[in-house]
């Protein structure tokens, strides 16, 4: 959620971030009407009590029929009072949802345009020349006994796989990396539920553009989480934090659920759009004046995750169309896939400013009193699209591949250096 009082003074600077992003700037227009009457109803309700009050102490002194008539007085009023509180909070409810209509205000840094108006910001690594035909993901996991893709839409449907053997082992392995960078990072691990609640779901911001996507469970009224930053942002949910001990970094790792409406016929085949995965996102509370600074951090330490990956990658400075409505800026690791001879997504962060934490209630305490905070996100790693990317860029001749010199510890109980 924006600022108000931004939203008042500068309305033209929300105007203009409603048309980078394609979305509606009248929703500017509407709300600062809608915040001009509620300003008057809490202003007529402030006034009308502080009359009933005023009378509440007449009252006390008075006597006789001068009393009377004061009691009848006070029962005008105290309608007059009750009237007036709806209004306001009828207003108020009417403000706070037009103003949920708003996407967050764009870094005047981030690129405009829509999905194909992206930056690109570095290319790292080159793309292996292979002196055979390269197997697709697919291929090798089934000839290496890694992904099953047949028995996961047997089971669950399609977009569903099970992940065996030694396609097990490298999933576990790229978490206990991931978990073990971000530790030594300073960051807090965390395993959040996966079923959240409205407000949480709401707060973080997934309930407006995002909402196709989302698994609702309507009996309970429960969501499942498309990514543990909703779980981890509304971890602190209503409360006030110390600013002093900002930045607090949590590293989450939990079950992903998405839907992929809209996305028929993209990505069909193998395991890089799913409706279940595994993620280890991290997620920062910090003060708004550090969130550029640790917007890069956050991108740094993807590409060091990259980087011990060695798998080659682009950096991309993503289109205002194309950002979640609680990005101001977003960055996107794009990974090497050679037998789509493309890159394709394996991790992003977004700067989301103080859009979620207005939205959630969430406010640190410093010297200069209480005010939000800002909230930022970044995918360390999803693990399907990264056993994509190893498994076709580290494939050799006979379809056995190699193992990154930085998962083999990880891989069971030997240092297995060659999944055959």
């Amino acid at each position: 959620m924006i600022d108000i009082k931004l939203i008042r003074e500068n309305p033209e600077l929300v105007k203009s971030s409603q048309r980078g992003r394609g979305e509606d700037e009248s929703i500017v227009d509407r709300l600062i009407e809608i915040d001009s009457k509620r300003r008057d109803a809490i202003s007529a309700f402030e006034t009308v009590r502080a009359e009933q009050n005023l009378l509440s102490k007449s009252v006390g002194a008075a006597k006789g029929d001068e009393k009377t008539a004061l009691l009848e007085k006070a029962k005008g009023l105290a309608a007059q009072v009750k009237e007036a509180d709806a209004k306001r909070a009828e207003l108020e409810v009417q403000t706070n949802e037009i103003a949920k209509l708003l996407s967050n205000v764009l870094d005047p840094e981030a690129p405009i345009g829509g999905e194909a108006d992206f930056k690109v910001i570095e290319h790292v690594g080159e793309p292996r020349k292979f002196d055979f035909e390269p197997k697709d993901h697919v291929e090798l996991g089934k000839l290496l006994g890694a992904i099953d893709t047949e028995r996961g839409a047997k089971v669950a449907g399609a977009r569903s796989y099970y992940l065996t053997g030694s396609g097990a082992l490298l999933e576990l392995a790229l978490v206990n990396y991931a978990i073990q960078q971000a530790t030594k990072a300073g960051f807090i691990p965390v395993i959040p539920p996966v079923l959240v609640n409205p407000p949480a779901m709401e707060g973080t911001g997934f309930l407006g553009q995002a909402a196709e996507n989302v698994y609702h469970i309507e009996k309970d009224d429960v969501y499942l989480v498309g990514t543990s930053e909703v779980p981890l942002a509304a971890y602190h949910m209503d409360e006030t934090l110390d600013a002093a001990k900002l930045p607090i970094r949590y590293t989450g790792y939990s079950p992903c659920f998405r839907r992929e409406a809209g996305s028929y016929g993209k990505d069909t085949r193998g395991i890089i759009r799913v409706h279940q995965f595994e993620k280890v996102e991290m997620f920062v509370f910090t003060k708004p004046e550090d969130a550029k600074e640790e917007h890069i951090r956050l991108l740094q330490w993807e590409k060091e995750f990259l980087n011990a990956m060695g798998i080659p990658y682009r950096v991309l400075d993503i289109a205002s169309g194309d950002l979640g409505s609680s990005a101001n800026r977003k960055f996107d690791i794009e990974a090497w896939i050679p037998t789509q001879n493309a890159y394709r997504e394996v991790t992003s962060t977004s700067n989301c400013t103080e859009f979620q934490a207005r939205r959630l209630n969430i406010r640190m305490k410093d010297e200069n009193g209480t005010r939000p905070l800002a909230t930022l996100n970044g995918t360390l790693v999803a693990v399907p699209r990264m056993i994509v990317a190893i498994l076709e860029n580290n494939q050799n001749a006979d379809g056995s591949v190699n193992v990154p010199a930085v998962l083999q510890p990880y891989m069971g109980t030997a240092k297995l250096e060659v999944i055959k």
